[in-house]
Protein backbone atom coordinates (compact mmCIF):
# COMPACT_ATOMS: atom_id res chain seq x y z
CA UNK A 1 0.00 0.00 0.00
CA UNK A 2 2.91 2.72 0.83
CA UNK A 3 4.57 1.61 -2.43
CA UNK A 4 0.92 2.35 -4.27
CA UNK A 5 1.28 5.62 -2.51
CA UNK A 6 4.71 6.41 -3.83
CA UNK A 7 3.84 5.33 -6.74
CA UNK A 8 1.12 7.60 -7.20
CA UNK A 9 3.08 10.33 -5.79
CA UNK A 10 6.01 9.87 -8.55
CA UNK A 11 3.64 10.07 -11.40
CA UNK A 12 1.67 13.46 -10.43
CA UNK A 13 5.68 14.57 -10.22
CA UNK A 14 6.14 13.60 -13.56
CA UNK A 15 3.58 15.00 -14.83
CA UNK A 16 3.85 18.28 -13.08
CA UNK A 17 7.09 18.44 -14.38
CA UNK A 18 6.18 18.04 -18.17
CA UNK A 19 3.74 20.79 -17.58
CA UNK A 20 6.34 22.93 -16.14
CA UNK A 21 8.60 22.26 -18.97
CA UNK A 22 5.65 22.82 -21.40
CA UNK A 23 5.30 26.10 -19.96
CA UNK A 24 9.03 26.65 -19.89
CA UNK A 25 9.51 25.99 -23.31
CA UNK A 26 6.38 28.14 -24.37
CA UNK A 27 7.87 31.54 -22.64
CA UNK A 28 11.54 30.63 -24.01
CA UNK A 29 9.30 31.01 -27.63
CA UNK A 30 7.58 33.88 -26.46
CA UNK A 31 10.64 35.66 -25.30
CA UNK A 32 12.37 35.05 -28.63
CA UNK A 33 9.65 36.11 -30.91
CA UNK A 34 11.48 38.29 -33.87
CA UNK A 35 9.00 40.32 -34.53
CA UNK A 36 9.79 43.38 -32.58
CA UNK A 37 13.67 43.17 -33.81
CA UNK A 38 11.90 43.53 -37.54
CA UNK A 39 10.04 46.18 -36.27
CA UNK A 40 13.11 48.04 -35.07
CA UNK A 41 15.10 47.13 -38.01
CA UNK A 42 12.61 48.43 -40.89
CA UNK A 43 11.43 51.84 -39.10
CA UNK A 44 15.19 53.41 -39.37
CA UNK A 45 14.59 52.68 -43.08
CA UNK A 46 11.32 54.88 -43.09
CA UNK A 47 12.94 57.69 -41.39
CA UNK A 48 16.30 57.48 -43.29
CA UNK A 49 14.14 57.34 -46.41
CA UNK A 50 12.42 60.40 -45.03
CA UNK A 51 15.81 62.55 -44.17
CA UNK A 52 17.51 62.00 -47.27
CA UNK A 53 18.06 65.51 -48.73
CA UNK A 54 16.63 65.44 -52.27
CA UNK A 55 18.90 66.03 -55.83
CA UNK A 56 18.70 66.22 -59.15
CA UNK A 57 21.49 63.96 -59.97
CA UNK A 58 20.27 61.05 -61.31
CA UNK A 59 23.48 58.86 -60.46
CA UNK A 60 23.76 60.12 -57.19
CA UNK A 61 20.55 58.95 -56.83
CA UNK A 62 20.69 55.69 -58.57
CA UNK A 63 24.00 54.52 -56.34
CA UNK A 64 21.95 55.79 -53.09
CA UNK A 65 19.17 53.48 -53.98
CA UNK A 66 21.55 50.85 -54.34
CA UNK A 67 23.35 51.41 -51.22
CA UNK A 68 20.17 50.87 -49.53
CA UNK A 69 19.33 48.19 -51.18
CA UNK A 70 22.46 46.36 -49.89
CA UNK A 71 21.94 47.46 -46.67
CA UNK A 72 18.33 46.27 -46.78
CA UNK A 73 19.54 42.75 -48.09
CA UNK A 74 22.02 42.71 -45.32
CA UNK A 75 19.11 43.88 -42.50
CA UNK A 76 17.43 40.49 -44.05
CA UNK A 77 20.44 37.84 -44.00
CA UNK A 78 20.73 38.87 -40.66
CA UNK A 79 17.02 38.86 -39.56
CA UNK A 80 17.13 35.08 -40.99
CA UNK A 81 20.48 34.41 -39.29
CA UNK A 82 19.32 35.20 -36.14
CA UNK A 83 16.16 33.27 -36.69
CA UNK A 84 18.18 30.17 -37.68
CA UNK A 85 19.65 30.93 -34.15
CA UNK A 86 16.85 31.03 -32.75
CA UNK A 87 15.15 27.81 -33.89
CA UNK A 88 18.37 26.00 -33.13
CA UNK A 89 19.00 27.30 -29.79
CA UNK A 90 14.98 26.21 -29.19
CA UNK A 91 15.82 22.41 -30.58
CA UNK A 92 18.47 22.30 -28.24
CA UNK A 93 16.66 23.88 -25.12
CA UNK A 94 13.99 21.14 -26.42
CA UNK A 95 16.26 17.80 -26.58
CA UNK A 96 17.48 19.24 -23.14
CA UNK A 97 14.62 19.19 -21.38
CA UNK A 98 13.11 15.80 -23.50
CA UNK A 99 17.16 14.36 -21.81
CA UNK A 100 16.35 15.66 -18.33
CA UNK A 101 12.61 14.37 -17.96
CA UNK A 102 13.63 10.92 -19.32
CA UNK A 103 16.73 10.73 -16.88
CA UNK A 104 14.37 12.01 -13.77
CA UNK A 105 11.75 9.24 -15.05
CA UNK A 106 14.55 6.63 -15.07
CA UNK A 107 15.67 8.10 -11.84
CA UNK A 108 12.29 7.89 -10.35
CA UNK A 109 11.91 4.39 -11.77
CA UNK A 110 15.28 3.24 -10.31
CA UNK A 111 14.71 4.57 -6.83
CA UNK A 112 10.89 3.16 -6.86
CA UNK A 113 12.48 -0.69 -7.73
CA UNK A 114 10.26 -3.32 -5.44
CA UNK A 115 11.72 -5.91 -2.89
CA UNK A 116 11.43 -10.18 -3.93
CA UNK A 117 9.63 -10.45 -0.24
CA UNK A 118 6.91 -8.09 -2.04
CA UNK A 119 3.51 -9.89 -2.81
CA UNK A 120 2.22 -10.86 -6.43
CA UNK A 121 -0.69 -7.68 -6.43
CA UNK A 122 2.20 -5.47 -5.40
CA UNK A 123 4.49 -6.89 -7.96
CA UNK A 124 1.81 -6.22 -10.44
CA UNK A 125 0.95 -3.00 -9.63
CA UNK A 126 4.24 -1.92 -9.63
CA UNK A 127 4.80 -3.81 -13.24
CA UNK A 128 1.22 -1.02 -14.39
CA UNK A 129 2.71 1.67 -12.89
CA UNK A 130 6.25 0.70 -14.88
CA UNK A 131 4.23 0.03 -17.88
CA UNK A 132 2.46 3.69 -17.78
CA UNK A 133 5.52 5.36 -17.01
CA UNK A 134 6.40 5.24 -20.48
CA UNK A 135 3.41 6.22 -22.00
CA UNK A 136 3.65 9.59 -19.81
CA UNK A 137 6.73 10.22 -21.32
CA UNK A 138 6.27 9.64 -24.70
CA UNK A 139 3.01 12.01 -24.54
CA UNK A 140 4.75 14.33 -23.10
CA UNK A 141 7.74 14.21 -26.01
CA UNK A 142 5.18 13.94 -28.82
CA UNK A 143 3.37 17.06 -26.86
CA UNK A 144 6.93 18.98 -27.12
CA UNK A 145 7.71 17.80 -30.44
CA UNK A 146 3.88 19.41 -31.60
CA UNK A 147 4.49 22.77 -29.43
CA UNK A 148 8.18 22.78 -30.97
CA UNK A 149 6.70 22.28 -34.78
CA UNK A 150 4.09 25.23 -33.88
CA UNK A 151 6.82 27.41 -32.77
CA UNK A 152 8.83 26.83 -35.63
CA UNK A 153 6.08 27.68 -38.38
CA UNK A 154 5.36 30.16 -36.05
CA UNK A 155 8.64 31.65 -36.61
CA UNK A 156 8.67 30.70 -40.19
CA UNK A 157 5.64 32.58 -40.43
CA UNK A 158 6.66 35.59 -38.79
CA UNK A 159 9.72 35.95 -40.92
CA UNK A 160 7.49 35.29 -43.94
CA UNK A 161 5.35 37.99 -42.37
CA UNK A 162 9.05 40.15 -41.87
CA UNK A 163 10.25 39.95 -45.55
CA UNK A 164 6.80 40.88 -47.01
CA UNK A 165 6.84 44.02 -44.51
CA UNK A 166 10.17 44.63 -45.34
CA UNK A 167 9.43 44.43 -49.06
CA UNK A 168 6.17 46.38 -48.88
CA UNK A 169 8.18 49.17 -47.32
CA UNK A 170 10.82 48.68 -49.25
CA UNK A 171 8.91 49.21 -52.31
CA UNK A 172 6.88 52.41 -51.11
CA UNK A 173 10.19 54.20 -49.75
CA UNK A 174 11.52 53.72 -53.44
CA UNK A 175 7.64 55.05 -54.72
CA UNK A 176 8.33 57.94 -52.45
CA UNK A 177 11.89 58.59 -53.79
CA UNK A 178 11.14 58.31 -57.20
CA UNK A 179 7.65 60.75 -56.54
CA UNK A 180 10.21 62.95 -54.37
CA UNK A 181 12.62 63.28 -57.14
CA UNK A 182 9.86 63.93 -60.26
CA UNK A 183 8.65 66.48 -57.94
CA UNK A 184 11.78 68.27 -56.90
CA UNK A 185 12.60 68.01 -60.98
CA UNK A 186 9.65 70.09 -61.71
CA UNK A 187 10.04 72.27 -59.51
CA UNK A 188 13.51 72.65 -60.49
CA UNK A 189 12.15 72.92 -64.18
CA UNK A 190 9.56 75.50 -63.38
CA UNK A 191 11.98 77.81 -61.63
CA UNK A 192 14.16 77.52 -64.25
CA UNK A 193 11.20 78.47 -66.78
CA UNK A 194 10.42 81.54 -64.00
CA UNK A 195 13.99 82.52 -64.01
CA UNK A 196 14.39 82.79 -67.67
CA UNK A 197 11.12 84.81 -68.41
CA UNK A 198 11.89 87.18 -65.31
CA UNK A 199 15.13 87.72 -67.05
CA UNK A 200 13.48 87.74 -70.58
CA UNK A 201 11.14 90.47 -68.92
CA UNK A 202 13.89 92.52 -67.07
CA UNK A 203 15.73 92.61 -70.39
CA UNK A 204 12.69 93.74 -72.17
CA UNK A 205 12.32 96.41 -69.76
CA UNK A 206 15.95 97.69 -69.62
CA UNK A 207 15.44 98.17 -73.40
CA UNK A 208 12.32 99.98 -73.05
CA UNK A 209 14.13 102.34 -70.25
CA UNK A 210 17.02 102.69 -72.44
CA UNK A 211 15.07 103.61 -75.46
CA UNK A 212 12.91 105.90 -73.85
CA UNK A 213 16.10 107.77 -71.88
CA UNK A 214 17.43 108.22 -75.51
CA UNK A 215 14.60 109.21 -76.75
CA UNK A 216 14.28 112.03 -73.75
CA UNK A 217 18.11 113.05 -74.03
CA UNK A 218 17.55 113.36 -77.89
CA UNK A 219 14.76 115.48 -77.18
CA UNK A 220 16.07 117.48 -74.49
CA UNK A 221 19.21 118.27 -76.29
CA UNK A 222 17.24 119.50 -79.99
CA UNK A 223 14.48 121.12 -78.09
CA UNK A 224 13.30 124.71 -79.10
CA UNK A 225 15.32 127.63 -77.13
CA UNK A 226 13.41 128.46 -74.07
CA UNK A 227 13.58 132.50 -75.16
CA UNK A 228 13.49 133.63 -79.06
CA UNK A 229 16.46 134.04 -81.20
CA UNK A 230 18.04 135.88 -84.16
CA UNK A 231 19.60 134.05 -86.59
CA UNK A 232 21.77 135.13 -89.69
CA UNK A 233 21.63 133.16 -92.33
CA UNK A 234 24.92 131.56 -93.55
CA UNK A 235 25.78 130.01 -97.17
CA UNK A 236 24.01 126.51 -97.86
CA UNK A 237 21.13 127.39 -94.87
CA UNK A 238 17.56 126.62 -95.46
CA UNK A 239 14.05 126.38 -93.48
CA UNK A 240 14.26 122.92 -93.67
CA UNK A 241 17.66 122.83 -92.40
CA UNK A 242 17.30 125.14 -89.54
CA UNK A 243 13.80 123.33 -88.70
CA UNK A 244 15.90 120.38 -87.96
CA UNK A 245 18.66 121.99 -86.15
CA UNK A 246 16.11 123.32 -83.81
CA UNK A 247 13.71 120.84 -83.78
CA UNK A 248 11.09 123.35 -85.08
CA UNK A 249 8.87 122.11 -87.69
CA UNK A 250 9.19 124.16 -90.86
CA UNK A 251 5.46 125.92 -91.42
CA UNK A 252 5.75 127.27 -88.05
CA UNK A 253 9.67 128.15 -88.41
CA UNK A 254 8.30 129.84 -91.61
CA UNK A 255 5.18 130.95 -90.03
CA UNK A 256 7.38 132.89 -87.21
CA UNK A 257 8.91 134.68 -89.84
CA UNK A 258 5.70 135.55 -92.20
CA UNK A 259 7.49 133.69 -95.08
CA UNK A 260 6.62 131.17 -97.56
CA UNK A 261 7.85 127.41 -96.21
CA UNK A 262 8.60 126.80 -99.56
CA UNK A 263 10.87 130.24 -99.76
CA UNK A 264 14.86 130.20 -100.49
CA UNK A 265 16.71 132.28 -97.51
CA UNK A 266 19.03 134.90 -98.77
CA UNK A 267 23.08 134.80 -97.04
CA UNK A 268 23.16 137.13 -93.95
CA UNK A 269 19.19 137.51 -93.51
CA UNK A 270 18.05 137.30 -90.02
CA UNK A 271 15.52 134.36 -89.00
CA UNK A 272 13.93 134.36 -85.94
CA UNK A 273 13.85 131.32 -84.19
CA UNK A 274 10.64 131.15 -81.87
CA UNK A 275 11.02 129.81 -78.69
CA UNK A 276 9.60 126.52 -77.13
CA UNK A 277 5.93 128.59 -75.98
CA UNK A 278 5.60 129.81 -79.64
CA UNK A 279 6.18 126.74 -81.11
CA UNK A 280 3.77 125.21 -79.02
CA UNK A 281 1.52 128.32 -79.29
CA UNK A 282 1.83 128.26 -83.54
CA UNK A 283 1.56 124.25 -83.80
CA UNK A 284 -1.70 124.75 -81.55
CA UNK A 285 -3.38 128.00 -83.99
CA UNK A 286 -1.69 125.44 -87.05
CA UNK A 287 -4.13 122.78 -85.48
CA UNK A 288 -7.05 125.05 -85.19
CA UNK A 289 -6.06 126.31 -88.96
CA UNK A 290 -6.50 123.00 -90.37
CA UNK A 291 -9.28 121.77 -88.21
CA UNK A 292 -10.79 124.92 -89.73
CA UNK A 293 -10.08 124.26 -93.28
CA UNK A 294 -11.22 120.91 -92.94
CA UNK A 295 -14.67 121.93 -91.45
CA UNK A 296 -14.93 124.34 -94.13
CA UNK A 297 -14.29 121.60 -96.67
CA UNK A 298 -16.72 119.49 -95.34
CA UNK A 299 -19.37 122.43 -95.38
CA UNK A 300 -18.37 122.99 -99.00
CA UNK A 301 -18.32 119.21 -99.79
CA UNK A 302 -21.54 119.27 -98.52
CA UNK A 303 -22.92 122.29 -99.70
CA UNK A 304 -21.77 121.27 -103.26
CA UNK A 305 -24.22 117.75 -102.81
CA UNK A 306 -26.58 119.16 -101.94
CA UNK A 307 -26.62 122.05 -104.53
CA UNK A 308 -26.00 118.74 -106.97
CA UNK A 309 -29.01 117.23 -105.96
CA UNK A 310 -31.20 120.30 -106.09
CA UNK A 311 -29.67 120.63 -109.62
CA UNK A 312 -30.18 117.19 -110.41
CA UNK A 313 -33.48 117.26 -109.08
CA UNK A 314 -34.25 120.49 -110.98
CA UNK A 315 -33.18 118.79 -114.29
CA UNK A 316 -35.67 115.86 -113.80
CA UNK A 317 -38.26 118.32 -112.98
CA UNK A 318 -37.47 120.59 -116.16
CA UNK A 319 -37.24 117.10 -118.26
CA UNK A 320 -40.77 116.06 -116.64
CA UNK A 321 -41.85 119.70 -117.31
CA UNK A 322 -40.71 119.89 -120.82
CA UNK A 323 -42.62 116.55 -121.36
CA UNK A 324 -45.55 117.85 -120.07
CA UNK A 325 -45.60 121.07 -122.11
CA UNK A 326 -44.97 119.06 -125.06
CA UNK A 327 -48.18 116.72 -124.64
CA UNK A 328 -50.28 119.47 -123.84
CA UNK A 329 -49.11 121.32 -126.68
CA UNK A 330 -48.84 124.99 -124.98
CA UNK A 331 -48.38 128.19 -126.84
CA UNK A 332 -46.22 130.88 -126.02
CA UNK A 333 -42.43 130.79 -125.36
CA UNK A 334 -41.13 131.67 -122.15
CA UNK A 335 -37.79 132.46 -121.39
CA UNK A 336 -35.61 132.98 -117.40
CA UNK A 337 -34.34 136.45 -117.30
CA UNK A 338 -31.29 135.80 -114.68
CA UNK A 339 -29.91 140.01 -114.74
CA UNK A 340 -30.19 142.74 -115.84
CA UNK A 341 -26.54 144.22 -116.52
CA UNK A 342 -25.83 147.88 -117.06
CA UNK A 343 -24.38 147.48 -120.13
CA UNK A 344 -23.39 144.99 -122.58
CA UNK A 345 -19.91 144.37 -122.15
CA UNK A 346 -21.32 143.02 -118.76
CA UNK A 347 -24.44 141.42 -119.95
CA UNK A 348 -21.92 139.58 -122.69
CA UNK A 349 -19.79 138.68 -119.47
CA UNK A 350 -22.84 137.46 -117.91
CA UNK A 351 -23.44 135.32 -120.93
CA UNK A 352 -20.40 133.86 -121.36
CA UNK A 353 -20.41 132.65 -118.18
CA UNK A 354 -23.98 130.49 -118.31
CA UNK A 355 -23.01 129.46 -122.00
CA UNK A 356 -20.05 127.87 -120.54
CA UNK A 357 -22.61 126.08 -117.86
CA UNK A 358 -24.47 124.81 -121.07
CA UNK A 359 -27.70 126.72 -121.06
CA UNK A 360 -28.77 129.47 -124.22
CA UNK A 361 -28.31 132.67 -123.47
CA UNK A 362 -29.15 135.39 -125.27
CA UNK A 363 -29.31 139.54 -124.63
CA UNK A 364 -31.88 142.15 -124.97
CA UNK A 365 -31.41 145.85 -124.68
CA UNK A 366 -34.10 147.85 -122.95
CA UNK A 367 -34.66 151.07 -121.22
CA UNK A 368 -33.77 149.99 -117.96
CA UNK A 369 -31.01 148.09 -119.28
CA UNK A 370 -29.25 144.82 -121.07
CA UNK A 371 -31.09 141.72 -120.13
CA UNK A 372 -29.57 138.44 -120.01
CA UNK A 373 -32.42 135.69 -120.26
CA UNK A 374 -31.71 132.12 -120.28
CA UNK A 375 -34.29 129.88 -122.74
CA UNK A 376 -36.26 130.01 -124.41
CA UNK A 377 -38.89 127.19 -123.12
CA UNK A 378 -41.99 126.20 -124.70
CA UNK A 379 -44.48 126.64 -121.73
CA UNK A 380 -44.19 128.62 -118.36
CA UNK A 381 -44.50 125.47 -116.87
CA UNK A 382 -41.11 124.29 -118.39
CA UNK A 383 -39.94 127.86 -117.86
CA UNK A 384 -40.57 127.48 -113.93
CA UNK A 385 -38.53 124.30 -113.79
CA UNK A 386 -35.50 125.83 -115.79
CA UNK A 387 -35.79 128.84 -113.26
CA UNK A 388 -35.28 126.52 -110.29
CA UNK A 389 -32.50 124.71 -112.00
CA UNK A 390 -30.41 127.87 -112.62
CA UNK A 391 -31.02 129.00 -109.00
CA UNK A 392 -29.97 125.57 -107.82
CA UNK A 393 -26.54 125.83 -109.76
CA UNK A 394 -23.44 126.43 -108.34
CA UNK A 395 -21.53 127.21 -111.43
CA UNK A 396 -23.26 130.25 -112.35
CA UNK A 397 -24.42 131.08 -108.53
CA UNK A 398 -27.32 133.58 -109.21
CA UNK A 399 -30.79 133.78 -106.81
CA UNK A 400 -32.31 136.18 -108.61
CA UNK A 401 -33.73 134.26 -111.90
CA UNK A 402 -37.31 134.77 -112.90
CA UNK A 403 -39.20 133.97 -115.63
CA UNK A 404 -40.67 136.25 -118.17
CA UNK A 405 -43.21 135.93 -121.41
CA UNK A 406 -40.60 135.65 -124.40
CA UNK A 407 -43.00 136.31 -127.27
Amino acid sequence: MNFSRQALLGIGMIIGGSVMLYAMVQQIGESDTPQPESVMVDKPDVEQAASQPLTTDIETEKRILAQKQKERAARVAEQEKRAKEFLTEQEMAEAEALAKARAESQQYVASRTPDVEDSTDTAKDINKDLTVQPRTDNVSAIDAKKSSDAEKQKAAQAQQEAKRQATIKAEAAAKKLADSKKAAEANEQAKVKRQAEAKKQAEAQALVEQKREAAEAAQAKNEPPKSPSDYEVKRGDGLIKLARQYNVPVEVLAQANDISPSASLQLGQSITIPSRAQVQRLEREAVAAEQAREKKRQQEEALAKKSADAKRDAQQKLSAARKEVKETDAKGSFGVQVALADNQAKADELAKKFKSAGYQVKTSATSRGVRVVVGPERGKVAALALKDKINSDPKVNTTSAWVLYWR
